[in-house]
């Protein structure tokens, strides 16, 4: 295998990204934990009806940036407004290329007023660290990577619980009474006599004046003590450590399209980006799947629009790529939308796909059927593609697979019948997850709201 010293270096040599991309021989994004703690489908069900405490201190990248210019380094990249940010608060930060096509997003947190931690896949660090490190910035960049990138130990322990019971596990466990968290904001406090801070959003269902999703992190040393600490009180509520594949899966409830095709991989204004970036990284090992095959990587790009995210847009600030947004503003745009996928079809394809020899579908893996680190699979209405399915999922509080999409605005209806075609073109690509199979369609029932 070709070492490559850049991004740049490997589509030098190898020619179109879209072709190394869709055999990249790498699978699923990984998460280094435990399956299965009791059973996915409880583990689900628990979300919903009283919590789950997902330990998300291996899979996710923390990159630190501090320093007095780390403000205007987020704001010169980030579409968002960062009027009023600083310790205390966080975002969903979103940046684009100059052309208004999204790079990545992340969890920004606020630590302190010079210093915000970066969290999420390494997309959007990455993006924010090349320009601390060559603009004129005064920024130093700390790097804690994801436990299988990471040779050394993590810097901090980072719990999620989610559930209408989580706020009651959460001061059973502190002792007394919490004060309250506002939405997307920071909340200072201790657990097992370790000094916390909770992030008060949800990963499942919508947010209400309760806080049914804290995220609460602190030194890595002490995780084990407040880990301890949030399980024993929850005894009594009914709390569930979650597996990574009830994780996986609940990114369809929540309505956050997890990894779409960076746009760094085309454009003169992105070589040095390119040039920057490792050949042998995350952005270069990609693993696009799925039904949609287009020999232009471009067409795998997306827009905040697209993503569900034009009310982070704000043209208050100079940023990268505000032009390119604000021309395209009033145009008609791709929404988010939910598919819920219908049943009789999904069976059939499982049992074809186990039963059906020699024309095998492909394989569904549950709760999750992911093949890759990002799907794209095509989505037909009549005789035109009208959109992109990106996540799908079976969890147990929708009742079936469902996916998160992005269908033109126009055929965004509510209850109309589409077709999502499953499976990869010309018998599937080279990738490790990926058998010979054949495609198939499935009926898909669009949903502008979501799902539970």
């Amino acid at each position: 295998m070709t070492d490559f010293k850049s991004l740049e270096d490997k589509i030098q040599a190898l020619g179109n990204p879209i072709n190394f991309l869709r055999n990249a021989p790498v699978g699923a994004y990984p998460f280094p934990f435990e399956a299965e703690y009791t059973n996915w489908r409880d583990e689900q069900t628990a979300w919903s009806t009283t919590a789950v405490l997902f330990d998300q201190s291996f899979h996710m990248f923390d990159i630190y940036f501090k320093g007095p210019d780390v403000k205007q380094l987020f704001s010169d990249l980030g579409v968002n407004t960062f009027k009023g940010f600083g310790r205390g608060k966080a975002k969903q930060f979103v940046a684009c290329n100059d052309y208004g096509m999204v790079i990545a997003d992340g969890i920004l947190f606020g630590l302190e007023h010079d210093e915000y931690n970066l969290v999420g896949t390494p997309v959007a660090s990455n993006w924010v660290q090349y320009h601390a490190e060559t603009g004129d910035y005064d920024v130093a960049v700390t790097r804690d990577e994801a436990s299988v990138f990471n040779a050394g130990e993590r810097l901090q322990f980072r719990f999620q619980l989610n559930g209408p019971l989580t706020q009651k596990i959460v001061e059973k466990a502190h002792g007394r009474t919490l004060a309250p968290i506002p939405f997307f904001r920071l909340g200072e406090f201790d657990i097992a006599g370790v000094p916390v801070r909770a992030l008060n959003h949800t990963m499942a269902g919508m947010p209400g004046l309760e806080m049914t999703g804290l995220e609460i992190t602190g030194p890595v040393a002490k995780g084990p003590a407040v880990k301890d600490a949030l399980m024993r009180a929850g005894e009594e509520f009914g709390l569930r450590l979650g597996g990574s594949q009830a994780y996986t899966s609940v990114t369809v409830e929540s309505g956050w399209l997890p990894m779409p095709v960076p746009a760094i991989y085309s454009g003169e204004a992105m070589r040095p980006y390119r040039e920057w970036l490792s050949g042998s990284g995350f952005e270069a090992n990609m693993a696009i799947g799925g039904s949609f095959d287009s020999d232009v990587i471009d067409d795998y790009y997306t827009t905040p629009w697209d993503l569900g995210y034009a009310r982070t847009i704000k043209f208050d600030h100079d940023f990268v790529g505000r032009a390119a947004l604000e021309a395209m503003a009033d145009e008609p745009h791709r929404r988010k939308v939910w598919l819920r996928w219908n049943d009789d079809d999904v069976a059939k394809t499982m049992a074809d796909s186990l039963f059906g020899k020699p024309h095998r579908t492909k394989y569904m893996h549950l709760p999750c059927p992911v093949f890759s680190v990002t799907p794209y699979d095509k989505i037909v209405y009549g005789d035109r593609i009208v959109g992109i399915s990106n996540w799908m999922a079976y969890t147990t509080n929708v009742g079936s697979i469902s996916s998160i999409a992005m269908i033109d605005e126009a055929d965004a209806v509510d209850g109309r019948e589409v077709t999502v075609v499953w499976g990869e073109p010309d018998g599937g690509s080279a990738k490790p997850l990926v058998e010979r199979h054949v495609q198939t369609d499935i009926r898909a029932t669009i949903s502008t709201a979501p799902l539970v």
